[in-house]
């Protein structure tokens, strides 16, 4: 029996859909912007002082990276899949 899944599955460097790459750009934006907020963190606990920075401030640089993650990953996926490195 076919599993549902697998019919709509793509082929290997077949190109994404424009919505399954601004999905997967989405998501690379918001692991960005949480490893951004986890760094800071990490450093707010054990670095030598505080940050000079707020918690808003440090939400606006999360909210930055992700953005700029998220539309760098965009842009560089059809590269990336072009080359079949995916």
């Amino acid at each position: 029996m076919a599993d549902s899944g697998a019919e709509s599955a793509e082929a290997p460097g077949a190109l994404a859909t424009p919505r399954a790459r601004a999905r997967s750009a989405a998501l690379w934006g918001v692991v960005g912007g949480f490893a951004f907020l986890a760094l800071a963190q990490g450093y707010r606990l054990v670095g030598p002082g505080s940050l000079p920075l707020g918690l808003a401030g440090l939400a606006l640089v999360a909210v930055g990276v992700a953005v700029a993650s998220a539309g760098i990953t965009y842009l560089a996926e059809v590269r990336v899949r072009a080359k079949r490195r995916t």
